[in-house]
């Protein structure tokens, strides 16, 4: 669908959506995608999804209406859970380059090219660095990523493979942001950071319409998603807010609970939240191995807050063993194989239960953002951090002396 116009998500100032925009030139607010969705509402309908492409653009109608730039991310597995009756595993580990990141990007980098822009940089703590680079060799576009050095080898060597420069930073995400941020105007690049521009939102509001497809159009009772730019949890509430304009739910059944779950290495949404602000403040010294979740402050967090407050929901952190054991438990019990910042969420709901925020009686939806085999060596670091092991050395045997 057209676009009608950008709106600030601060000051609510309205942007020309005929060009670029990163974010509101008055306040630096996040920008949204709105439409003409009163003029959908009647004529498309739940039903007229019956046989469209099992991809995340399926939603075309409340999408940027522009040739797709697509690998097939999206409508991924909601896997119902061996273990707790009335919870969900939305799988994004399914998505092309093995993550959630594939849905904003496909939209992000769809838009960059109808727009004629050439040249995209963003900053990355792994799996949006991926995304970024395949979507761009997709649409012939030059990607420049910057990482920190200690990103997951699988993430730097997807980027390399799909054509990206790639650069290494010792630091943080935040500290490759400020890379782009200080190069992007004299190198021509256009910036497609984590709520820079309005397009990756657009992308990743689709789970919130799958969600709701998935379950027969009842949303469930809770949602919780690992936060670290916290993008998706965004883009889902975006969805629920347009699926009401379209009539497909109704005002009767609250809104999902929605849950943030971060590390406890980095949890400045948690500290927020549990403080009654409305902003974060940088968390200091952020650590964890779960690379996704290592975000000092996001950039929408006012957004992330106020979205916590509206449906209810709650913050809740996570320890690192904790994520650790919740990997191995999700593998051994539900098949799945889950990156850290998803399994992050099955720690979550466990507390949830336990303090009695949710009911067994409760449809909760716990994500899994992506796989864990681009893990695999901070995982293996972890694991012999917990059991204190030595380094793995060489078992020679067979040898007869003398020396």
């Amino acid at each position: 669908m057209q676009v009608a116009h950008l709106e600030c998500t601060r000051c609510g100032e309205h942007l020309a959506a005929d060009r670029p925009q990163n974010v509101c030139p008055k306040d630096g607010g996040v920008l949204y995608a709105r439409y003409d969705l009163g003029s959908l509402k009647g004529k498309w309908r739940t039903e007229s999804l019956r046989g469209r492409v099992a991809s995340m653009w399926r939603y075309a109608a409340v999408l940027p209406d522009a040739t797709p730039v697509t690998l097939g991310e999206g409508f991924t597995p909601m896997l119902p859970s061996r273990e707790y009756p009335n919870v969900f595993i939305k799988d994004e580990a399914l998505n092309p380059t093995g993550s959630f990141k594939a849905r904003g990007m496909s939209a992000a980098v769809t838009m960059a090219r109808h727009y004629g822009l050439k040249k995209l940089a963003a900053p990355s703590a792994g799996n949006a660095g991926g995304a970024l680079a395949a979507y761009a060799a997709a649409a012939g576009l030059e990607a420049h990523i910057f990482m920190p050095k200690d990103v997951p080898i699988a993430n730097r060597m997807e980027s390399d493979y799909y054509g990206a420069h790639v650069t290494l930073v010792d630091g943080l995400i935040s500290d490759c942001a400020r890379m782009v941020s200080e190069r992007k105007e004299k190198e021509g690049w256009f910036d497609v950071s984590t709520l820079k521009e309005p397009f990756r939102v657009e992308g990743k509001k689709t789970m919130g319409y799958e969600v709701a497809e998935q379950l027969g159009w009842k949303l469930p009772d809770g949602i919780i998603y690992p936060t670290g730019g916290g993008v998706g949890m965004i883009g889902m509430w975006k969805a629920f807010d347009e699926m009401e304009q379209l009539g497909w739910i109704g005002p009767e059944r609250p809104r999902p609970k929605m849950i943030t779950v971060q590390a406890s290495g980095c949890a400045p949404i948690v500290k927020a939240w549990e403080a009654g602000k409305s902003a974060s403040e940088v968390w200091a010294g952020a650590a964890t191995f779960a690379a996704g979740l290592r975000v000092p402050k996001a950039y929408g967090d006012y957004l992330i807050l106020d979205i916590l407050k509206k449906s209810q929901g709650t913050a809740v952190a996570a320890t690192d063993d904790e994520i650790l054991d919740a990997v191995r438990h999700w593998a051994s019990a539900e098949g799945v194989f889950a990156c850290p910042e998803g399994a992050a969420s099955l720690v979550a709901y466990r507390k949830l239960r336990a303090s009695g925020f949710f009911r067994p009686e409760d449809t909760v939806v716990l994500f899994n953002t992506g796989t864990a085999y681009k893990y695999l060596d901070l995982m293996e670091a972890k694991r012999r951090t917990v059991r204190r092991e030595p380094p793995a050395t060489r078992n020679i045997g067979g040898i007869i002396g003398p020396f």
